[in-house]
């Protein structure tokens, strides 16, 4: 038995990942912790557990049932980090803890900005596809959700999933930014795919995303709108889980295309991307007597010159929208 401990920020280092990936482990309970004081504590051996657990590809569920077997009640996860299994009618934030899900770049440079806006903050990531994140926060298990899903028959981005999946709730939209959505293409474009309907070509190889994502759920919009069947499509049920690994299957040459968006391809120097859609990534917050305070602090760091310094900084994001609030139930 190891009895040497870390805090976060040593698990940190260790790992070479942000202090907040470190607290979403915690938070979903593949990394064992405790708190002594007003401090989070990480045991040797479940460090080192959950480090063997992810080399021999165990994965979170290996990680999280090893937890349940070994740890003793007096090494519970802190209720803070605990998985909140009532329904959002019941839940009231934890003091403290904001629950940020998504996987854009930019939502870790908005949590970052929350907290220096006010320090009493500890802004938690959780990386759910754009479905996966609202019903997330209908089951009460995220305070701030980030979307991109495309609605076909109307042409509207996320309105018309959040008031379907949200039904009940007063809830508020604005907008964190806009960016280019299309194809990821071998260098050269050797296929010629230039537009959605392309993707009924015969001989394409796909690599798709995962269910729940807004990339799946845009290629899913755009194949019914031109009548492609999915099942004719090689590799539809081929899935990786970031914009990056879909444009480096395609960079491998393992696919011949995918769909995600611009910024991630910029990074990989033998794929080229075909722009079809402006996406706008909205985020989203419940309106709450306990939340008031939240939401003007989310749209305050949005509008604040600072962050949009920052997040401008990026290749590829359209700023133009951010910081407007698109949807309002009480509105």
């Amino acid at each position: 038995m190891n009895d040497v401990s870390y805090t976060t920020e040593e698990v940190a280092k260790l790992l070479k990942v942000s202090k907040l990936t470190v607290y979403d482990l915690i938070k979903k309970g593949d990394l064992p912790a405790y708190r002594v004081g007003k401090q989070m504590r990480v045991d040797a051996d479940d460090l080192e557990m959950y480090k063997q657990n992810a080399k021999s590809g165990g994965g979170a569920a290996a990680s999280r049932s090893k937890r349940n077997n070994n740890l003793n009640a007096d090494r519970e996860i802190p209720k803070e980090f605990a998985k909140d299994e009532q329904s959002s009618s019941g839940r009231e934030p934890h003091p403290g803890t904001l629950v940020i899900t998504g996987q854009d770049l930019s939502l870790d440079l908005l949590a970052k900005h929350l907290e220096r806006a006010n320090p009493s903050l500890r802004p938690l990531r959780s990386h759910d596809g754009s479905l996966d994140s609202l019903i997330s926060m209908y089951h009460g298990k995220s305070d701030i959700v980030s979307t991109h899903l495309l609605d076909g028959s109307s042409g509207e981005y996320n309105i018309p999933y959040i008031t379907k999946i949200l039904t009940g709730h007063s809830c508020v939209v604005v907008n964190l930014l806009q960016r280019q959505a299309g194809l990821y293409v071998k260098r050269g474009n050797p296929k010629q795919l230039l537009t959605w309907a392309d993707l009924g070509k015969t001989g394409l190889k796909l690599i798709n995303r995962e269910i729940g994502s807004g990339a799946r759920v845009l290629l899913d919009e755009q194949l019914r709108i031109h009548g492609i069947s999915r099942s004719g499509i090689e590799g539809y049920e081929d899935v990786e889980t970031s914009h990056l690994a879909v444009a480096g299957k395609v960079a491998a040459g393992q696919a011949d295309v995918g769909v995600g968006i611009e910024h991630a391809v910029s990074l990989i120097n033998t794929v080229d991307f075909v722009p079809l859609i402006k996406e706008r990534y909205d985020l989203v917050m419940l309106k709450t007597k306990s939340n008031t305070e939240r939401v003007q602090l989310l749209l305050q760091t949005l509008q604040s010159p600072e962050f949009l310094q920052e997040l401008g900084s990026i290749h590829g994001y359209d700023l133009s929208l951010t910081g407007q609030i698109l949807y309002d139930t009480d509105k």
